[in-house]
């Protein structure tokens, strides 16, 4: 989305720009995991991780003991850097441990630091082996970036029909960020007939979960009236939705309508302050709105947008970035 003569441009986001990856599980024997050793945890709506409390101590003893599960979290805790001395080098030792033993998110997330160049050269061919490794124990990260790579070409060739086929084993597992990818493709008719009420569906999907990128996606579906009804409120309600997950595309299309009244009550302060938000992460896109509405802003009202802004900011924007990319 850009500034373009007063509107709006619709452009639909797709969640395969990047890996998707980091995984984590219940230990392979079934068992409950120790509270101790919960670095990570996958939370209920969509299966992204969580941050929780933990012992490094009680989690490297059982790595140092042979324990999957824990190499697995001692690999997260490194590749993300929550305790001081981590590093993606150590992590990918933990994770090539674990994989070596057939743990299948320990394998995904190797195949994520290969595919990435993290700490090591990349290497699709290295990371093609652990996703099919994975793919065969059902996992569903794997399924879903084996489609991303068939999807871009990336060690492979191009296969549009190969990457629908692990995007839909992924996003049947319930795998939000692959059901927003299958929106994607329908939404804009890639290896696919282009079919918006298909894209709405895959969408809605990811959206409930509290998949950002798919509650970006269906509401700008409802903005233009394709696949759905249009309806400025259901936008508005699935933007805000977004915008507060950080995501930028959101905040900048939340803000357009409160300065305009769409959906919302017109609201000035709010429109500036969250395509501010946008802007200080890095997505100038919405940058053309921003003087029109300073001008209408106080002096106090500015204090306290930016007083705000500050205190809501993401201390490590790139850190909560790669955790959406691995698997607990």
């Amino acid at each position: 989305m850009f500034h373009q003569t007063g509107s709006l441009t619709r452009i639909a986001f797709c969640a395969g720009a990047a890996l998707l990856g980091l995984a984590s599980r219940t230990p392979a024997d079934g068992t409950a995991k120790p509270a101790s050793a919960a670095c990570f945890e996958a939370d209920a709506r969509d299966k992204s991780m969580q941050e929780v409390a933990c012992n490094i101590a009680s989690v490297r003893l059982a790595a140092n003991s042979g324990a999957v599960y824990a190499q697995n979290q001692l690999g997260l805790v490194s590749a993300l850097r929550v305790t001081n001395g981590g590093d993606i080098r150590e992590a990918r030792t933990w994770f090539e441990k674990a994989a070596r033993r057939g743990y299948a998110p320990a394998q995904v997330n190797l195949a994520v630091i290969y595919l990435n160049g993290w700490g090591a050269p990349q290497n699709y061919g290295a990371a093609l082996n652990w996703l099919n490794a994975a793919a065969k124990q059902g996992h569903p990260r794997a399924y879903a970036n084996l489609g991303i790579l068939y999807m871009n070409g990336w060690g492979v060739r191009r296969d549009y029909a190969e990457a629908f086929h692990y995007l839909q084993l992924a996003a049947d597992a319930g795998d939000s960020s692959a059901q927003v990818i299958l929106g994607y493709l329908y939404d804009v008719g890639l290896g696919v007939v282009q079919d918006y009420s298909a894209a709405a569906r895959f969408y809605r999907l990811s959206a409930d979960q509290g998949n950002a990128v798919g509650q970006n996606n269906l509401a700008d579906l409802f903005l233009y009236g394709l696949g759905a009804s249009q309806s400025y409120s259901d936008a508005f309600y699935w933007f805000e939705k977004s915008a507060q997950q950080g995501y930028t595309a959101a905040q900048i299309k939340l803000g357009f309508l409160l300065m305009n009244g769409l959906g919302c009550a017109e609201d000035p302060v709010s429109a500036y302050s969250s395509i501010l938000a946008a802007s200080k992460a890095g997505d100038h896109r919405g940058d053309g709105y921003l003087e029109a509405l300073k001008s209408q802003l106080d002096q106090q009202q500015l204090a306290q947008i930016n007083t705000k802004l500050k205190s809501n900011r993401n201390w490590n924007r790139r850190r909560q970035q790669r955790i959406q990319l691995f698997s607990q």
